[in-house]
């Protein structure tokens, strides 16, 4: 990835933090976007989540604060990313406002149980084992597994370069399991956000970090001394986390989806955040729920 598209980027973001939020309505403790709705928000039976979430007026979202271009805070403190659009949308066809909180690797599942969270939208992997705990939408976005260096690092050029070396992930990401399989004499760093693994592959801690491509270009654009090493690793089917046995919302938010994708909606998130800073194109994922759960199996 070209180093210099991701500087770009960083200044965009900076910039629309200063003029993309006057759109966006107040909020609390990090961004609830107001609704901005046009037509009138489908009605719901009493007792559905979408009722209740109608009902009180908002819908609290789980998202990251650090994992840009899906998830990050700006210079004034709004929430902003790929994710946080598609979270939007879903409010919107609600009629309600969208408040964003943090929600890391190992505290998304959690956040759904608890009713921390109505809805999670962090870069979460679709996978059997997640889908016993929780249920998920249709996959919204493909990413890849990819391992990130120095670029001075002239050692490891791909994962089979990684045994006796320092790796950092984030604590429940699908990549302790990956990491384990593929680079089994690895030695694992665990840390709660990417953030964490930047600052240690900076400071010498770790010698590597594996995570998605879009996590890891992100990594870039905050520091242009690191570089994408290797081949993909895996296929990363991200989808929104709902509460276990919550068919009615689950339907919905699928429904919302759909619609994001046919409209324009994805494509427009797609380039605003990705496409235009890397060059590449891509179409709304085709993979049904059934084949991402079928990867991890």
């Amino acid at each position: 990835m070209q180093t210099k598209t991701w500087r770009a980027l960083t200044a965009l973001v900076l910039a629309l933090g200063a003029t993309a939020i006057g759109a966006c309505g107040d909020d609390e403790d990090g961004g609830g976007a107001a609704t901005t709705t046009t037509a009138a928000p489908q009605t719901f039976a009493a007792g559905t989540t979408m009722k209740t979430l109608q009902d009180g007026g908002d819908i609290t979202i789980g998202v990251k604060f650090e994992v840009p271009p899906f998830g990050f805070k700006d210079t004034s403190g709004k929430v902003q990313g790929f994710d946080v659009d598609l979270g939007k949308a879903i409010a919107d066809a609600l009629g309600v406002k969208a408040k964003f909180i943090e929600a890391l690797s190992d505290n998304r599942i959690p956040f759904l149980k608890d009713g921390t969270a109505d809805l999670i939208l962090s870069t979460m992997t679709i996978t059997a084992e997640r889908d016993e705990e929780i249920d998920f939408s249709t996959p919204y976005f493909i990413a890849k597994g990819r391992v990130l260096v120095k670029k001075d690092n002239t050692d490891i050029t791909g994962v089979d370069d990684l045994a006796g070396k320092n790796v950092c992930t984030a604590l429940g990401s699908t990549y302790e399991e990956t990491l384990k399989k593929q680079a089994p004499k690895a030695k694992l760093r665990l840390v709660d956000s990417y953030s964490e693994c930047l600052e240690l592959i900076q400071n010498g801690g770790v010698d590597a970090i594996s995570t998605d491509d879009v996590i890891l270009t992100g990594l870039i654009r905050q520091d242009d001394t690191l570089k994408l090493v290797g081949d993909e690793l895996t296929t990363e089917p991200y989808g929104a986390g709902v509460k276990e046995g919550d068919t009615a919302f689950k339907a919905f938010v699928d429904s919302v989806i759909a619609t994001y994708f046919e409209d324009g909606g994805w494509a427009t998130a797609y380039e605003k955040w990705i496409g235009q800073y890397t060059g590449e194109k891509q179409d709304p994922p085709t993979m049904t729920l059934q084949e991402a759960l079928a990867l991890s199996t």
